[in-house]
């Protein structure tokens, strides 16, 4: 669930990233408006929007995992559309010029320039959304996905041994998330070196 609405989501985050940053004012009032929304609300609400609002107000009824999913992916692209951004804006106007300069347009450049470096620069702060969706996935059994915790829950309830239980389930989610910040670490040396490398 965590692979499936962080790979969505980082692709919704991009076109978040995109829009803030284009000079129409209506692509950018969507991406500044979708980014307000989803930072300004608590992700409990944006998980109960299309499993519980949406098929009051339209009549379709949303599957759970879908629906958890679709909250999860939109509540990325808000996060990870502004992490995006930011490293978009760092990397130095130099790159434009050059781009513009070998005759790129503007699109060809953010596609073929601007965008790899500036993933390059997102990648701990991306790698950090991802190790926090892992753990979010834990808020999906309030629309009734069976995950971890649920599960757990439905262990603890006939025999009341909810610490225990619980604990066991922490363990697991560190077990899970500790290869990962291990892994974040080594992508971010693999890729510093491979710049430095570059630059010379």
């Amino acid at each position: 669930m965590a692979v499936i609405s962080f790979a969505i989501g980082l692709v919704l985050a991009v076109l978040v990233a995109v829009a803030k940053l284009s000079h129409s004012a209506i692509p950018k009032a969507i991406g500044t408006a979708f980014v307000s929304i989803i930072r300004g609300t608590p992700l409990l609400i944006q998980l109960y929007l299309p499993f519980y609002v949406l098929p009051a107000l339209t009549g379709v009824t949303v599957p759970p995992l879908v629906s958890a999913v679709l909250a999860l992916s939109l509540n990325v692209a808000g996060y990870a559309g502004e992490t995006i951004r930011g490293s978009i804006i760092s990397v130095p106007a130099g790159q434009w010029e050059a781009a513009h300069t070998i005759g790129l347009n503007r699109i060809q450049s953010m596609r073929r320039i601007i965008l790899p470096q500036a993933l390059r620069l997102s990648v701990a702060p991306l790698a950090n959304t991802f190790i926090g969706l892992v753990k979010d996935t834990s808020l999906t059994s309030i629309v009734m996905v069976t995950e971890m915790l649920r599960t757990a829950q439905e262990i603890a309830t006939p025999t009341y041994e909810f610490t225990t239980v619980y604990i066991v389930a922490a363990v697991i989610y560190w077990i899970i998330c500790t290869p990962l910040s291990f892994g974040q670490q080594r992508l971010e040396t693999y890729l510093g070196r491979k710049y430095d490398s570059n630059a010379r």
